[in-house]
């Protein structure tokens, strides 16, 4: 089956390529005077030639719509740039293979005879030197279904700020990047272009211009499946790019998780979080240890264990369990072949991360030091006491860390037994002959010599004399005044009432000397302070409350009743009144209080208080308080 062809309006968006050199261009020469400058393929939006009604020729970014009866295509690619740019084709990324009926022509055109349904797709031109590359794609279509333009690559990109792919394949991405995903279609008619995410339509806001998606500084959010369906009156084609946000490793922010592992793996065992710059877990001979890799990612990052730089399954001397999805690494039994740096490797797609610990197997000793100054010069006490500590690493640490370890067994040594130099010897102070006021105290003093035996002997004082001088036998003691507290005597007995017959009586304290000299009274403070005040009993304190009985209720219902009642204050002997305040010791009985608290009953009008003429004399029968208390009164004529 042969087809014809129709040029038609190209494509809004031209997209690149694969490229692999296959030939030089044609368009240009000499390139070794002219300046160095990278490929560029000439874009000519002009319509086909057609030579004969069975062969057309169109230049790249046009759409070829193929019919019956054509004989021939020819693409023509022309490109500049020094040195002179390598030409290659490519049909839907894929590099031509050429035959007898795919021909490449001198000029780099690229012919396709007697073409077939097997030929469409997007051709496209790339053209490559020393500094670089272009490429340009020219889409051939049957006429009526739309064609798009795939590749089905999977891209990782970890360091780039952009990514750039046709639709059909798969990006592996990090946050950050700015990622392009082109749609580049063909139609006979023209095809429209719409995009989903997850199968769910995507607004215009989305779009850079109509054949291409962009996504700006992409997240975790943008995760998903992208769908390009290219839509126009005879069909309908959708391809799809899978995009996926990688997350190197690295330390997490919150390491409850890790530390809730490393108590479930072995709760009571020491451990340590290990971090990049490095952590140290200081142990014991014998030991066990957990060493923890805290590390997060996107995909979940491989951990591989090292020892001194060295895979731990290669280390010697070391017994291991990794644990924990690879987490965790559990060391035994720890040895001195044990000592040294840890590291965790955390590796994925997205890239590295090594973290580091050291262990440092501690043993504690104990260490008889040189012997301590001899505790006497002379005689036959002297003694030489061994020094015994205990060591970490030649310092002195808690006694407590070498308690599992044999104490050396120490003795003291006998040193500077001998005869010691005569000197003076005293007794203690005797005690002072006054308190107060200027005393003496005596010592004896003799000289005396020390012999190496324990004895001391009695020697003539000038063989101390020449050595020092004698010490004093007798000094001045309690050089300060005799003071004492002196008081008045008593006061009558006329203070304030403080209970029945009982009233308060008062004196002057004060210091002074022995001699009489008043001082201050700090003088005296080391001496207890006589009272000042005392009780005493008074007949005019004799006294009590009287109260009268109670009057008759002002209202026999209702809320505004009260009585009242006199209440004095009388000595208890003469029952005669005296002023109040002499009964203040004891609480005043009330003088009034309410009475008749009841609801009054409305069926009947009648006065609730005895003073209701009063009321209507005085005309206040007309406010509501009254009223309501005479009401029989204030009902009468």
């Amino acid at each position: 089956m042969r087809f014809s062809l129709v040029a038609v309006p190209p494509p809004r968006k031209h997209v690149s390529s694969f490229s692999s050199p296959l030939r030089s261009s044609s368009a240009e020469s000499g390139g070794s005077r002219r300046p160095y400058r990278k490929p560029t393929i000439l874009r000519k939006i002009s319509a086909a030639q057609q030579l004969s009604a069975s062969e057309v020729v169109t230049h790249l970014g046009q759409t070829v719509a193929l019919a019956s009866g054509t004989l021939s295509v020819l693409l023509h690619c022309e490109a500049v740039g020094n040195p002179r740019p390598a030409i290659s084709w490519a049909r839907n990324g894929e590099e031509v293979q050429l035959s007898d009926r795919i021909l490449l022509q001198p000029d780099d055109s690229l012919q396709i005879l007697a073409p077939v349904e097997a030929d469409v797709g997007f051709y496209t031109c790339n053209a490559t030197n020393a500094l670089g590359y272009d490429s340009v794609s020219i889409a051939v279509t049957l006429a009526g279904k739309p064609l798009v333009k795939t590749s089905r690559m999977t891209v990782v990109n970890t360091e780039k700020p952009a990514v750039t792919v046709d639709i059909g394949g798969t990006i592996r991405t990090v946050r950050g990047v700015n990622v392009t995903i082109n749609c580049q279609v063909a139609g006979v008619p023209e095809v429209e272009v719409t995009w989903f995410r997850n199968k769910s339509k995507l607004g215009s806001s989305h779009h850079l211009h109509e054949a291409s998606l962009l996504l700006t500084n992409v997240s975790f959010s943008d995760q998903g499946l992208y769908s390009c369906r290219a839509t126009n009156l005879h069909g309908m084609l959708t391809e799809n790019t899978q995009l996926l946000i990688l997350d190197p490793p690295q330390v997490p922010t919150q390491l409850e998780d890790i530390r809730a592992l490393l108590s479930a793996t072995g709760p009571n065992l020491p451990s340590v979080l290990m971090s990049p710059l490095g952590t140290q877990l200081v142990l014991d001979p014998g030991n066990s240890a957990l060493l923890a890799c805290p590390i997060k990612g996107h995909p979940t990052p491989n951990i591989t264990w090292f020892h001194d730089s060295q895979p731990v399954a290669a280390a010697t001397g070391l017994t291991y369990h990794i644990l924990g999805a690879g987490q965790i690494l559990h060391v035994a039994n720890l040895s001195g072949e044990a000592q040294g740096e840890f590291s965790c490797l955390a590796q994925n797609e997205a890239g590295i991360l090594t973290q580091k610990a050291s262990l440092v197997i501690q043993d504690y000793w104990w260490s008889v030091d040189r012997l301590v100054t001899c505790s006497a010069s002379c005689g036959n006490r002297g003694i030489h006491q061994p020094h015994v500590r205990c060591l970490l690493n030649n310092t002195e640490v808690n006694p407590e860390h070498c308690a599992g370890k044999p104490r050396p067994a120490v003795q003291p040594i006998p040193c500077n037994r001998r005869d010691c130099p005569s000197r003076w010897m005293v007794t203690s102070w005797s005690a002072c002959t006054r308190s107060c006021g200027g005393g003496i105290q005596t010592r004896r003093v003799t000289c005396q010599k020390l012999k190496a035996s324990g004895i001391s002997t009695p020697v003539s004082n000038d063989m101390c004399t020449q050595l020092a001088k004698r010490p004093v036998d007798t000094q001045a003691c309690n050089q300060q005044l005799c003071v004492e507290w002196a008081f008045s005597s008593w006061g009558q007995c006329n203070g304030p009432c403080i209970g029945p017959r009982l009233a308060m009586q008062h004196r002057q304290v004060f210091c002074q000397t022995r001699d009489g000299i008043t001082l201050p009274s700090e003088q005296c403070s080391a001496l207890p302070r006589p009272v000042s005040t005392q009780n005493c009993w008074s007949d005019a304190c004799s006294v009590h409350w009287r109260v009268s009985l109670w009057t008759l209720c002002t209202a026999t219902c209702g809320n505004y009743g009260f009585q009242s009642r006199r209440v004095e204050c009388v000595h208890a002997r003469t029952n005669k009144a005296v002023p109040e305040h002499l009964c203040s010791w004891g609480p005043r009985p009330a003088n009034w209080q309410r009475c008749n608290i009841t609801p009054c009953e409305n069926t009947e009008c009648r006065d609730t208080t005895r003073h209701c003429e009063k009321v209507k004399q005085l005309k206040l029968c007309q406010l509501s308080q009254f009223r309501s208390r005479c009401c029989g009164t204030c009902g009468k004529a």
